[in-house]
């Protein structure tokens, strides 16, 4: 088994104090990420990189489940500025909130197939 340990107990304060006033933050990334983190938002997500638009009706039948739960994640998402909602006639019709949003879940998608790669 590898050590991920230093084996030095003294930290270099110079470097430590440099990095933690560099970091800003990041609560806000924190919530963002933490909203992606349930497997069926990030399948709600992921599904609109691949279809631009959906309705309700559309990603219930595309996650398997009731279009009440699935109107409530697509709330959750849009609450949480990952996704936009537009009504047309009697439907609502969701879209990522905007290309970051479209990156951030591609990319992570790639990063887990190449982690997928390495393992073999």
């Amino acid at each position: 088994m590898t050590n991920t340990c230093c084996e030095v107990t003294k930290a270099n304060l110079t470097k430590v104090e440099s990095v933690q006033k560099k970091i800003p933050d990041l609560s806000g990334v924190a919530v963002f990420l933490k909203a992606l983190s349930d497997e069926t938002r990030l399948k709600i997500a992921y599904a609109l990189t691949v279809e631009e638009e959906l309705c309700v009706c559309d990603v219930a039948e595309i996650i398997g489940s009731s279009v009440a739960t699935a109107s409530h994640h697509l709330r959750y998402l849009k609450e949480h500025h990952l996704a936009k909602a537009e009504r047309k006639g009697k439907q609502m019709f969701y879209s990522l909130a905007d290309d970051h949003v479209y990156q951030i879940v591609t990319i992570a998608y790639e990063h887990s197939i190449e982690g997928e790669d390495n393992d073999n």
